[in-house]
């Protein structure tokens, strides 16, 4: 396929990552709404774990899918479909009465992002000649950065100053400006492919993620059952089988192929690795400033705003870099700073912790990510041709939700383990201070709201219920002890749950040591470039 003539290419980058960018804010502006959804729908922990995880399964799932598709009936107009679809799905999310329908109708978003997404990288790789394609991929990579980061920052200026609802209602005016710049400045590109779906392939892959992913979410509901790690090994294998089909078929739903690129195969799991440790930081620490330490939803954004204003000083500089040396030092680094400064996080948080203790370490952990994002992206696809772009594109875009799943399923299975365990364990160590009679029933008490879910929005202490017609005297140490039990069982909780995405960057950034360098002298002295040698 040529490269179409178009009048202003930097007007198509503009309108691809106006639709882009809304996509990717609704997965990171939820978190700091979070407090306020569980308490305003009175939903427990394990329900809002499905507000973000419903939207990234099937975002995840079908991603694969929609890059096929946009194959079949062209990847304009699926965008379009897509930025429609999500539109109307974040009207519902606005209306949703309760977490259930919440849930459903963050599901459908899930359904538009994943028609959007892939065609996002297609439009791009088919649309800029190899020697500008950095460019065009380093902005979208910035804004990915940007967007999942600055989601914090926005979502509590609309919950403080309107409502939880608005963080969805204010996608529909962005979403008609969206369609409305892709029917202007979007060809309707025809890639000139003839593809059949692999509906088998299909079924496999959303059978096995649906199954892990409920697992490790229902996990501390159902007290790590027999039946909760029957699903997660079904889960496994039936991943197993959807691996073992895709190899004998002609057309794969995931062409395993293009797994033969060292560098795109380390770029899959980057991006995977990258979301999973946003959700492992995200989730806990947005409930922590806002549950623990009291922190208005504005407050909890401003917290986090240093790091979007780092990553967005980085990134470009970050891009430039990447081109002139290539990615992998930059990645390198990055990933080790991201890590640090996460960890750096979790060392200053206490009980009683103030918005500033954090602000060196959201810088750090900024200025990793920034070094990240764009890099990130021109490695993945550096060699990838026009031909194989859909395909790619889906990949990378299926490897960062998915890491977008599991980060949220894994870390909410393991901040919902040890808060239970903490609670149990503080709750044992500061019942001596109560007469005896009461010991044992608030014990029980605290030990029964840590089984029904954990109700942890802000204002609230877990959703331990006080026995009614206690002296008002006793109702107060009651409820003091109540809230020094929570504080510090999350605290303590937090830690290791976020330690696990720091040990996940850690892993990433070793891992990209492997990446290869950037291109050769012989390519440039031969004026080849690098998309040309792959083909």
């Amino acid at each position: 396929m040529t490269i179409p003539e178009i009048r202003n290419r930097w007007l198509l980058v503009l309108a691809i990552c106006l639709g882009f960018f809304m996509i990717m804010l609704d997965t990171t502006i939820v978190y700091v709404a979070t407090p306020s959804i569980l308490s305003g729908l009175h939903a427990t922990l394990d329900q809002v774990l499905w507000v973000f995880n419903g939207y990234l399964l099937a975002y995840a799932v079908l991603l694969i899918t929609a890059g096929r598709l946009g194959d079949l009936w062209g990847p304009r107009n699926l965008f379009v479909a897509g930025l429609v679809l999500f539109t109307i799905a974040s009207a519902l999310c606005g209306l949703s009465q309760d977490s259930n329908q919440l849930i459903a109708a963050r599901v459908v978003q899930g359904v538009g992002g994943a028609l959007l997404a892939p065609q996002s990288l297609t439009i791009l790789t088919a649309t800029f000649l190899p020697e500008r394609r950095g460019a065009a991929l380093g902005i979208w990579g910035g804004v990915v950065g940007l967007s999942t980061v600055a989601g914090p920052l926005l979502g509590g200026l609309i919950v403080t100053y309107a409502n939880w609802r608005w963080i969805f209602f204010i996608n529909i005016p962005v979403g008609i400006v969206a369609v409305a710049a892709a029917f202007a400045f979007v060809p309707n590109l025809k890639l000139n492919a003839s593809h059949q779906l692999d509906l088998v392939g299909v079924a496999l892959a959303s059978a096995a993620l649906f199954l892990l992913v409920f697992g490790l979410i229902e996990g501390q509901r159902y007290e790590w059952s027999a039946e909760i790690w029957t699903t997660i090994g079904v889960g496994a294998l039936v991943g197993l089988l959807f691996l073992a089909w895709e190899v004998r078929q002609p057309e794969p739903l995931l062409p395993l192929r293009l797994f033969r690129d060292r560098n795109f195969s380390l770029m899959s799991w980057t991006n995977l690795a990258v979301m999973f440790a946003m959700q492992g930081i995200f989730i806990p620490v947005v409930i922590y400033t806002q549950s623990v330490l009291g922190m208005s939803a504005l407050q909890s954004g401003l917290t986090v705003a240093p790091l979007s204003i780092t990553i967005a000083v980085v990134a470009p500089l970050a891009g430039r870099l990447a081109d002139r040396f290539g990615g992998k030092y930059p990645l390198v680094a990055g990933l080790a700073l991201f890590a640090a400064g996460t960890a750096w996080i979790i060392f200053v948080a206490t009980s009683t912790s103030h918005q500033f203790d954090f602000l060196p370490a959201f810088i750090v952990a900024g200025l990793g990510m920034g070094l990240v994002f764009a890099p990130m992206t021109t490695l993945a696809l550096e060699l990838i041709t026009i031909r194989d772009a859909a395909s790619a594109s889906a990949v990378i875009n299926t490897a960062r939700q998915l890491g977008g799943v599991l980060g949220g399923a894994v870390v909410g299975a393991v901040l919902q383990n040890r808060m239970v365990a903490e609670l149990n364990s503080h709750a044992a160590s500061v019942a001596i201070q109560l007469p005896p009679a009461f010991r044992t029933g608030f014990t029980d008490g605290v030990a029964q709201a840590a089984k029904e879910g954990l109700q942890i929005g802000r204002g609230q202490d877990g959703g331990v219920q006080l026995p009614a017609g206690l002296p008002p005297q006793l109702s107060h140490q009651l409820t003091a002890l109540v809230h020094e039990v929570f504080v510090n069982s999350y605290v303590a909780a937090m830690r290791p749950t976020v330690i696990v995405a720091v040990a996940v960057l850690m892993l990433a950034s070793a891992s990209c040591l492997m990446v290869r360098g950037h291109r050769t002298s012989a390519d440039e002295a031969a004026g080849v470039s690098l998309t040309d040698r792959a083909a």
